[in-house]
């Protein structure tokens, strides 16, 4: 595959807020790196900030084994099966519900969840001399409560020692446990600037990439300048909650962020798949005009349309199609490409079939292929499947 990004720019990379969400920016940045991506600066809040270490200290490795690895107990001190119980909505009961909450608000009212955890995760992973010594830029946003005000920190500028301590800072979430740094009280910087991208551009950057993971926060309104470039790697489905510390769930964010940053670089076509598209317009009109009798008498009768002789054709393009795009919400403008691949991915999804890998267009039409000839209920599936698998 040939990245549509420019390689030949440098980079400033802003790392949204997000807690528990934050491997989907570790799983991105993979992407990134793998295709020679330029990062020239970072700026994040909370867990961006957090990640942005990561990503200044250039260890992959040891970004991905912290998220894989990720529990409940290494962020705050509390029991990994019972917080796992209250993010399972099938195994929670009501009264298990109750207590929790009690538990909960108990907790609230002592101050908060001790984080230790999180600071002891935060020295064990993060080397500020590494940091220092790294060609990037690297920025965090926080709230000072002590001083009332927003801080946009220079984590190379802070006194020697203390940038472990500006991470923590960044990352105070209200239900924590909140503690003095340095004689300042801090809140997570979600409050003020969920998502810095004023930190950059306001230190000159013109290209910028943005990974959002849509924490909860405040997000400033940004007037973007003509001549800075941006590009934003987003999820298209739920990333869980922010206080979802579970390992398995940020390995499957992970993969999803490092699938959603390929759809960026490459390029890549599909809502739901990751569809390398290489063909042109004329292509797809081939494929869809292309189809056989006994698919035509099953489409007429699915969608309780007459059928006359000799304008079977004419009535399929001009009446069937359009009501295939309107089943799959394409709106009025859509073309044939389009139609295809939104009828190849709902087909793909309906058939279950993998989702996190690269697909050409035909490479995926065959798998749907190969999956619907063992379906005993393909004639229960809409009539677009029988579009795409042409019987």
């Amino acid at each position: 595959m040939e990245p549509v990004i420019d390689l030949s720019k440098e980079y400033g990379l802003v790392l949204e807020g997000g807690g528990a969400k934050g491997a989907y920016q570790i799983g991105a940045w993979k992407a990134l790196r793998e295709a020679g991506v330029r990062i020239r600066g970072v700026a994040g809040t909370s867990v961006g900030a957090l990640n942005g270490a990561l990503i200044c200290m250039g260890d992959l490795e040891q970004a991905e084994k912290l998220w894989k690895t990720i529990a409940y107990s290494k962020v705050m001190d509390v029991d990994d099966a019972l917080m796992s119980r209250l993010f399972d909505k099938e195994k929670l009961d009501s009264e298990f519900f109750r207590t929790t909450l009690k538990d909960t608000f108990k907790v609230l009212g002592e101050g908060g969840a001790d984080i230790t955890p999180l600071r002891r995760l935060i020295e064990e992973n993060i080397d500020e001399d590494r940091i220092r010594n790294s060609p990037v830029e690297f920025y965090s946003c926080t709230y000072s409560v002590t001083d009332r005000k927003e801080m946009d920190v220079d984590m190379k500028a802070v006194p020697e020692g203390q940038m472990q301590d500006m991470l923590l800072a960044s990352s105070y979430l209200p239900v924590f446990k909140n503690e003095k740094l340095h004689g300042k009280t801090y809140m997570d910087g979600g409050l003020t600037n969920v998502l810095p991208v004023n930190t950059l551009l306001e230190r000159g950057y013109e290209n910028l990439i943005l990974i959002r993971i849509f924490g909860v926060g405040h997000e400033k309104k940004i007037t973007i300048p003509d001549q800075v470039t941006v590009l934003e790697i987003a999820p298209r489905t739920s990333l869980g909650s922010i206080l979802q510390f579970d390992s398995a769930k940020s390995r499957r964010n992970m993969r999803m962020g490092y699938y959603d940053a390929l759809r960026v670089l490459y390029g890549l076509q599909g809502k739901i798949y990751y569809i390398e598209q290489k063909e042109e317009e004329c292509y797809y009109l081939k494929q869809l005009m292309g189809i056989a009798p006994q698919v035509l008498e099953l489409l007429f009768n699915r969608y309780k349309l007459e059928k006359k002789s000799g304008r079977e054709l004419r009535t399929y393009m001009e009446a069937v199609l359009p009501l295939a795009a309107a089943e799959l919400k394409l709106g009025n403008d859509w073309n044939y490409q389009a139609l295809y691949i939104a009828m190849l991915e709902a087909s793909a999804k309906l058939l279950r079939i993998r989702k996190y890998r690269v697909y050409g267009v035909e490479e995926l039409a065959a798998a749907v292929e190969r999956k619907a000839a063992d379906d005993s209920q393909l004639q229960k599936l809409p009539a677009f499947v029988h579009i795409i698998l042409n019987r």
